[in-house]
């Protein structure tokens, strides 16, 4: 399994960025899919989750500026960011918890990341 992100790069305070994941490889069925963050000298952090059916999961940070969404039929999760701040400057991570066959447990997956910078 493998997933893509892409969407990244440089925007002033105030624009707006979308980043893309899409999931490929041996895939029987993908639970949830979300967006992680680390910024310099940071932990990695949650920034949004999404469940198969559509419930969504936000850290206080961006709620009401970023917005998760996914489409199950590409394997693809997407998410919209607006009024970014220079500290949402970041690289973003997306995650899937992802069954290969029937038979196996979930596991989660990670994409390469890709970078988000903000100009203040």
């Amino acid at each position: 399994v493998q997933l893509q992100a892409s969407g990244g790069g440089l925007v002033q305070a105030g624009g707006s960025l979308r980043l893309s994941c899409a999931a490929s490889g041996s895939i029987f069925s993908i639970n949830d899919m979300g967006w992680y963050r680390q910024a310099p000298g940071k932990q990695r952090e949650l920034v949004a989750a999404i469940t198969r059916v559509g419930s969504t999961n936000y850290a206080d940070s961006v709620k009401g500026r970023f917005t998760i969404s996914r489409d199950n039929a590409k394997n693809t999760v997407y998410l919209q960011m607006n009024s970014l701040k220079f500290e949402d400057t970041a690289v973003y991570y997306c995650n899937a918890v992802v069954r290969v066959n029937i038979i196996s447990s979930p596991r989660d997956y990670w994409g390469q990341g890709t970078l988000v910078t903000v100009s203040s």
